[in-house]
């Protein structure tokens, strides 16, 4: 039967009395809760229900209409050394009442704790310290880091002692191949051995005894065993001897086993400390110091003096250290470690610029639009880590076996012992295979396969603009074999273009010119696209004089002392004008669901002069990016809200041959839902109309640019508007799983055959420490090369 526990749980969005009540009787329906009250006064519900029930609780509370205040919390975890350590946290964090959620991450050492607002972060860190590690709120990454080189120094120097010191003892079965026998006289051994046993092993029996209190077990629990049983094993042979007589000793095993692990532990750590290089770059890009303007002076202060519109000077070399808007001056800016982006991108006034990228070699005012964990760097990072705190699905197996991994080590050491003493083997025998099965059978590569892949794979593919929210999405997006593109601002820039043009008097370039006098000091689109196009073309534009806007047709006035009108199909039959010569055109453009502007002289006898046809212009890279996912064999679909005939013409010329167009926002994730039954879909969208697709797709991926909700809705947000981002995110996410499927299966190979070997008396307890040390850094070296990771270069773009 469940234990009861009662939670008090903060209620907010109470008014009156039946609201209290309403909460009461949706708390009584929780099955299992009783004696529950709701205070109107404290806002405050008490109930007891059985253990575990928090989640259960807050739904209901959620349906009632009413919200219990969540926060996350990052803990700072010291002392854990395998899976079963993490999994010993994570169980300890969950008992505490108020938490709802835990992920613990024996790579980084964090823990991840979803909770209720009013709970302390004290009875948190004593829950964690009671059940034998130390925990600690976070500080900055910068303190951070130097406490981890000071850590990985002290373990370097650690190694290199037990290494000096177990070396004499094993050298004399190094050179026995050769043909030399001796030994060390046993107080020697007995000399060189003890230190490292004691003091240099020290952590072991610390962090064992820790466990033993705790009730539960973990690789230090078997290497302190292991080796105390080989040490214990010498001195007692070496008591007994026969006068004269050199006892068998077994000194070398359990010193050289420790040298081993630390050893081991040493290489981890460093490796473990490469995989989190990510977010140490990310953080170097946070300037410290900015220069405002104040009056017209200068001021050196440090950031956090900064308030939103100062203006900043960014002089050139240095990082903007602000998220802003250029007011003065044109510069180029490298943005490669935020977005991706390998080329510096333009700016000048009216551009936004986000801290952290390097200012090129021109002198900026900027003023200042978001601060602290506002700007857009804060928000990668926190994205990043939040990524690698998570677990991924496939984790939950490595926690179940992780739990009953030390107990069964242990019941199988002592089967081996009782099984080589009954087979008549002498008792050293049988202890030292014992010693070896419990040498062997680490758990750490177990624990640490998939968080170490995890946390270099989100790594690499943040340095390159994609950034991995959650590893559920990273997991998830390895099986995408449909990709679903949403068309505006996605595929194609958002903004129109002029695509097709047509003259029916006089030349197209006087045309353009008249067309673009008449759209000056407009602010409309079109006029922009046109505009645009009369600068490509490098025309000079005429003055217009008594311009007017036509409601609902476009628009008139005068240039170079003709009356023009430039406007839409009814402006052209108001003006009593057919399309003539140009009707074949229009009505093929109109086919393709273009805009279409009639360039008309008026006057006592009106005629037609131009047709111009606007359309969505195709994103730089989107054929490429369509092309990269057929050679995956990914189909590509398009959903958009527009017209079929521009839809069309988008799917012709990028190859897509699934289209679905004039679908209102509410019907996209029915789409999306319809797609998702018998393939895994991701959905690629920038804005507020693709949050429901986004959601309901496999794996969502929000384009850099769009909004923020579209990028709360994403698994996956990219953090360049570019679509060849969408292929290399399903790249990295298919590498990152292998990698993880790769390091699963040699950490459960190293123990399926090492321990088997150990028990049948095949491996010493000094190759089994080798294997042991040697199976944690292979996991992580594994891991490790997915920063070499690059997206594949794209197949040229068809002209």
């Amino acid at each position: 039967m469940s234990a009861f526990t009662t939670y008090q749980l903060p209620i907010t969005g109470m008014t009156c009395a039946s609201c209290a009540g309403r909460v009461e009787r949706a708390l009584g329906r929780v099955s299992g809760a009783a004696d529950v009250s709701v205070n109107l006064a404290t806002e405050h519900a008490r109930v007891q229900a059985p253990a575990g029930s928090l989640p259960a609780l807050l739904d209901a509370i959620r349906a009632a209409g009413y919200q219990v205040p969540l926060r996350t919390l990052e803990l700072q975890i010291g002392g854990m050394t395998c899976a079963s350590c993490a999994g010993r946290v994570e169980r300890a964090l969950n008992k505490v009442q108020g938490v709802q959620q835990v992920s613990v991450n024996l790579a980084n050492e964090r823990a991840h704790v979803e909770l209720i607002a009013s709970l302390d972060d004290a009875t948190l860190i004593e829950a964690v310290q009671k059940a034998g590690y130390s925990a600690s709120l976070p500080r900055n990454h910068a303190n951070d880091a130097a406490a981890a080189q000071r850590r990985l120094r002290n373990e370097r120097i650690a190694v290199v002692a037990a290494v000096l010191l177990a070396l004499p003892l094993v050298l004399p079965m190094l050179v026995q191949p050769f043909g030399l026998h001796w030994m060390l006289p046993a107080w020697a051994q007995f000399v060189l051995a003890t230190p490292v046993q004691f003091i240099l092993g020290a952590r072991f029996y610390v962090a064992a005894w820790k466990a033993v209190k705790a009730g539960a077990g973990n690789m230090d629990l078997l290497v302190a065993l292991g080796t105390s049983a080989g040490y214990g094993l010498s001195l007692y042979q070496w008591a007994n001897a026969h006068a004269g007589m050199e006892p068998h000793l077994y000194f070398e095993a359990s010193a050289v086993v420790i040298a081993l692990v630390l050893l081991g532990k040493y290489l981890e750590s460093r490796a473990k400390r490469q995989t989190a290089s990510a977010i140490r770059a990310l953080e170097a890009l946070r300037p410290e110091r900015a220069v405002r303007l104040s009056e017209g002076r200068e001021e050196d202060v440090a950031i956090g003096q900064l308030r939103l519109d100062d203006q900043v000077l960014v002089k050139p070399g240095e990082r903007f250290p602000v998220d802003g808007l250029i007011l003065d001056g044109h510069s180029h800016a490298d943005e490669a470690l935020i977005s991706g982006e390998s080329l510096p991108v333009p700016k000048q006034p009216g551009d936004s610029v986000t801290g952290g990228a390097i200012n090129g070699e021109g002198r900026l005012i900027v003023q200042t639009q978001a601060l602290g964990t506002e700007t857009v760097l804060a928000r990668i990072i926190r994205l990043v880590e939040d990524a690698q705190a998570a677990k991924a699905p496939i984790q939950k197996l490595v926690d179940r076996v992780s739990q009953v991994f030390v107990p069964a080590v242990l019941v199988l050491a002592v089967l081996t012992l009782v099984g080589w003493s009954l087979s008549g083997a002498p008792m050293d025998v049988a202890l030292i295979n014992a010693v070896a099965v419990l040498v062997i059978a680490c758990p750490c590569a177990l624990g640490l396969a998939t968080p170490a892949a995890i946390m270099a794979g989100t790594g690499v593919a943040a340095r390159h603009g994609i950034l991995i929210k959650d590893a559920e999405a990273l997991e998830r997006a390895h099986a995408v074999n449909r990709v679903v593109f949403d068309k505006t601002g996605t595929l194609t820039s958002g903004a129109p273009r002029i695509v097709h043009s047509q003259a029916a008097s006089g030349t197209l370039d006087d045309a353009l010119r008249l067309a673009g006098a008449l759209q000056r000091g407009s602010e409309h689109p079109l006029a922009k696209a046109m505009l645009e196009q009369c600068q490509a073309q490098q025309l000079d534009v005429p003055p217009v004089t008594d311009s007017q806007s036509l409601t609902g047709r476009g628009i008139a006035g005068r240039v170079t002392g003709r009356a023009l009108a430039l406007g839409n199909r009814r402006l052209l039959d108001e003006s009593g004008l057919a399309p003539g010569q140009l009707a074949d055109s229009a009505q093929a453009w109109e086919a393709e669901g273009r805009t279409l502007s009639w360039l008309i002289e008026r006057g006592e006898t009106p005629r037609l002069l131009a047709l111009f046809a606007f359309g969505d212009s195709l994103k730089p890279g989107a054929q490429q990016a369509i092309q990269a996912l057929q050679a995956r064999h990914i189909s590509s679909h398009l959903l958009t809200g527009d017209n079929r005939g521009s839809a069309r013409v988008v799917a012709q010329a990028l190859g897509i041959d699934d289209v679905y167009a004039e679908v209102l926002p509410a019907d996209k994730a029915a789409t999306v839902n319809r797609l998702k039954t018998d393939g895994v879909v991701a959905m690629v969208g920038d804005g507020i109309n693709d949050a429901p697709a986004l959601a309901a797709a496999d794996i969502g991926i929000a384009m850099g640019g769009g909004t923020d909700v579209a990028m709360q809705a994403a698994g996956i947000t990219l953090m360049r508007g570019d679509p060849r981002l969408v292929p290399a995110a399903l790249d990295i996410s298919r590498k990152t799983y292998a990698k993880i499927r790769q390091n699963l299966f040699w950490a459960f190979i190293y123990n399926l055959v090492g321990i088997p070997l150990a028990a049948f008396g095949y491996l010493n307890p000094v190759l089994a420490g080798a294997a042991m040390a040697l199976s944690s850094v292979s996991v992580v070296s594994n891991a490790l090369w997915l920063k070499t990771w690059k997206p594949a270069a794209p197949p040229s773009e068809t002209p």
